[in-house]
C-alpha cells in the first residue's frame, strides 16, 4: 500500500488543480455586472483583447442606458478589430457610431469602421466588391471629419485600395491578351486607359493594346481587317508619342510596319478614283 501513496497525492493534487478556479474563470460566472465591467476595462487596457472581448459580449445588454455601455460597446468593437475579426468589428463600429453620434468615441468609430473594411479588402485577385465598399467609406468619413487627426492614416488606406482595383483591372485585361481573346482584351485595356490615365502600368498597358490589336486584325475576317489595321496605325501612334524611350519601341514598330503594309496592299475601295460623269452641252 505505501507505494501507491505517491500516486494518490499526484491524482489529488491534479484534481485540486483542475477544479480550482481562476480570477478569470470566476468572473466568467460571476453575476455582479460592475465587478466584470471593471475586469473587462482592465483585460482591454492591458492589451488582453481576448478575455475583455469575452467578457464584454454577454455585458453589453446588461448595460443598456448605463453610462458605462458607451465604453463597453466601444472597447467590445476595438477588441474585436484586435483579434482580426474585421467583419465583425466594422458592423460593431458602424453600430456605435449610429447609436451615439455624439460620442467622444464617435469619430473614431467612424474611422476603425473604415479601416475594419480596409483590412478585410481581399487580394486583389479575388472579388473586389468588398474593397469598393471601403473606398465608399473612406469617402464619407473624410467628408464628415475634413479636419481629422485620422486624414492622413484614411487618405493612405483609400490610394491603397485605389490601386488594388488598378492592377486588378490591369490584370484582367492582361489575361484576355494571354488567352487570345483580342477584341475583349482592347475594349479592357482602352476602359482601363480612361480609368487609370496616370497608372504605373501605363505604358504596358498601350503596348499590349497595341498588340492585341494588330493580333485581332490579323485574324479577322478579309472585310474587316483594313478597319482593324487602320487601328493599329492610330493605337502605334498613341503609344510612340506618348513613350517614345520605351523598351517596347522595336516590337511596336515591327507592327506598324506589318500595318503599313497590309494597308499598302490593300488599299481604300473608296479611294479608288470614281468614274466621271459625263458632260451634257
Amino acid at each position: 500500500m505505501p507505494a501507491f501513496r505517491p500516486r494518490v497525492l499526484v491524482l489529488l493534487l491534479s484534481l485540486a488543480v483542475l477544479g480550482a478556479c481562476s480570477p478569470y474563470q470566476k468572473l466568467l460566472k460571476s453575476t455582479n455586472v460592475n465587478e466584470r465591467y471593471e475586469a473587462a476595462v482592465k483585460y482591454y487596457e492591458q492589451g488582453d483583447y481576448v478575455k475583455a472581448e469575452t467578457l464584454l459580449e454577454p455585458l453589453i445588454p446588461l448595460l443598456k442606458g448605463r453610462p458605462e455601455a458607451e465604453k463597453a460597446e466601444f472597447y467590445f468593437a476595438r477588441a474585436n478589430y484586435e483579434e482580426g475579426n474585421y467583419t465583425l468589428s466594422s458592423y460593431y463600429f458602424q453600430t456605435f457610431a449610429e447609436t451615439y453620434p455624439s460620442s467622444p468615441y464617435a469619430e473614431e468609430a467612424l474611422f476603425m469602421h473604415a479601416k475594419s473594411l480596409f483590412r478585410d479588402s481581399p487580394e486583389y485577385e479575388l472579388d473586389q466588391t468588398s474593397t469598393v465598399t471601403a473606398i465608399e467609406s473612406i469617402q464619407a468619413f473624410l467628408n464628415r471629419y475634413p479636419e481629422s487627426k485620422f486624414r492622413p492614416e484614411t487618405e493612405n488606406m483609400s490610394n491603397e485600395l485605389q490601386r488594388k482595383l488598378e492592377v486588378k483591372a490591369f490584370e484582367a485585361a492582361k489575361l484576355y491578351h494571354s488567352v487570345r481573346y483580342y477584341q475583349s482584351a482592347v475594349v479592357a485595356f482602352n476602359t482601363y486607359q480612361q480609368q487609370y490615365p496616370a497608372s504605373l502600368y501605363g505604358e504596358q498597358a498601350a503596348f499590349l493594346k497595341l498588340a492585341s490589336q494588330h493580333e485581332l486584325a490579323k485574324e479577322s475576317v478579309e472585310e474587316k481587317q483594313r478597319e482593324r489595321f487602320l487601328e493599329v496605325v492610330v493605337f502605334y501612334q498613341n503609344f510612340v508619342d506618348t513613350y517614345p524611350q520605351s523598351k517596347n519601341l522595336k516590337a511596336a514598330e515591327a507592327m506598324y510596319d506589318y500595318a503599313q503594309k497590309f494597308l499598302k496592299e490593300h488599299p481604300d475601295p473608296a479611294a479608288k478614283t470614281a468614274p466621271t460623269q459625263a458632260s451634257t452641252n
